[in-house]
């Protein structure tokens, strides 16, 4: 396919959900559980029929970003990842991979007098598909990894592949609290990770931290993340601890819950917040959504995707996605996905068609969790209309309580208005529709 083509296609995010982990932990509410070698066959089997029966409905589009997550992906074994991974290939236009190439040059021929000799193969530097990633001429191919479950090997293996960055699951530093979390790591195996995978390739590394643990401190917290620090990762997610229904956190720390008392309390989690932003921002990473740092150039283009609005297809297991303004996710039942993975629409379930109203709400909420925030100019090319006619007394308000800014063009969160998100996001819902 020639590269005109690609480029005139619309952007697409691409996420695949493997369920499975080796335990699950205690905090975590995402579909995820522990499963046999032969289920996660069957599941690999149905992951590649969705794949092919989605070929006819996004011809239209070209794969800017490719996202494995979960669960923990590295628990599939490398054939069944690149299996996976050659199905997506085969059916989608994946940027830089259009035809086939996984980052090996052709081979060159110089004439030396009357002869031939032909050079060896000269395969591609790190640093160079490194550069094609970053320059967006390839997709962003990420796949998440849980230390314990990827070694030296399989990491080499997955770089073959094409896979071109990873994020990885610390969230502590310290041994007491990954025990609390259920983590089946320590900070070593997490270090050693980071080193082989850096050995096999790899130049696009993220970490993830959790802060408001119980029995946290600021002490502990600033440990952890001058671990993560030494690592040096590209980039860095931060995420509060949330108590989910349905969880062992919530048994335990829950409103009724027997060690409540061991969480920080409100004062103590801010602190650590505001601790969190200074040294990372003092180590050369900088904030570009309410949760994420990285250093320049390192912002991950597929999370960047979601809050820009940019259309996304979920493949797996509960996997959502949101195409042509209609947001839908799968079944979350697994012999039913099974079943009827060769017929992607049998899966869909609880499919809304956002009408306007709910596309700026959206384009505002989602957008605004970035630094930068939204571009005036691109909310009129999206709705026919200037924001001030939707939002305009809503950001007057805003503004004058020191949450909300406007400059050059754009509207963003002031650094108080970051601290308090979930409120001022809030206010960009509209309870009655303006109409033009």
């Amino acid at each position: 396919m020639k590269k005109k083509e690609v480029a005139e296609k619309r952007p697409l995010g691409l996420y695949i959900h493997i369920p499975f982990c080796v335990k699950k932990c205690a905090y975590c509410d995402f579909l995820s559980f522990a499963s046999d070698d032969a289920t996660k066959e069957r599941y690999v089997n149905a992951l590649c029929e969705e794949i092919r029966a989605n070929k006819g409905s996004t011809e239209e589009y070209t794969v800017e970003t490719v996202y494995f997550g979960g669960g923990t992906p590295s628990v599939l074994s490398v054939e069944q990842l690149g299996k996976i991974f050659g199905v997506i290939l085969e059916t989608f236009s994946v940027r830089g991979f259009e035809e086939g190439k996984t980052g090996k040059k052709e081979k060159k021929k110089l004439r030396l007098g009357k002869k031939k000799a032909e050079e060896p193969e000269q395969t591609e530097t790190p640093e160079e598909r490194l550069q094609r990633v970053l320059a967006g001429e390839l997709a962003e191919v990420t796949i998440e990894v849980n230390p314990g479950t990827a070694d030296a090997e399989k990491f080499a293996a997955l770089y073959e592949l094409g896979f071109n960055r990873l994020s990885m699951g610390l969230q502590s530093a310290i041994t007491e609290e990954l025990k609390c979390l259920g983590r089946i790591h320590t900070k070593e195996q997490f270090a050693d990770c980071v080193k082989a995978a850096r050995e096999t390739g790899f130049r696009n590394i993220s970490g993830d931290l959790m802060s408001g643990l119980p029995g946290q401190t600021e002490s502990t917290l600033t440990e952890s993340i001058r671990f993560l620090l030494a690592q040096q990762p590209e980039h860095i997610s931060v995420y509060s601890l949330q108590i989910e229904d349905g969880t062992e956190f919530a048994k335990r720390y829950g409103e009724d819950g027997p060690e409540r008392s061991k969480l920080p309390d409100e004062d103590a989690d801010r602190a650590m917040y505001e601790l969190t932003g200074k040294l990372l921002e003092e180590a050369g990473y900088k904030r570009y959504e309410i949760s994420n740092y990285a250093k320049p150039g390192f912002e991950s283009r597929h999370n960047s995707s979601y809050w820009k609005g940019t259309e996304y297809l979920g493949i797996g297991l509960g996997a959502s996605s949101l195409m042509s303004n209609a947001r839908f996710h799968n079944t979350t039942d697994m012999e039913e996905y099974i079943a009827g993975a060769s017929d992607p629409f049998s899966l869909r379930e609880d499919m809304e068609r956002l009408v306007q109203k709910e596309q700026m709400e959206e384009f505002m909420f989602l957008g605004l969790r970035m630094c930068k925030g939204i571009e005036k100019a691109e909310f009129k090319r999206r709705f026919k209309c200037d924001i001030e006619t939707i939002y305009g007394d809503v950001m007057k308000r805003l503004v004058s309580q020191g949450v909300l800014a406007e400059a050059e063009g754009r509207v963003f969160l002031t650094a108080r208005g970051i601290d308090v998100s979930n409120v001022v996001l809030a206010e960009f819902l509209l309870e009655e529709f303006v109409r033009r």
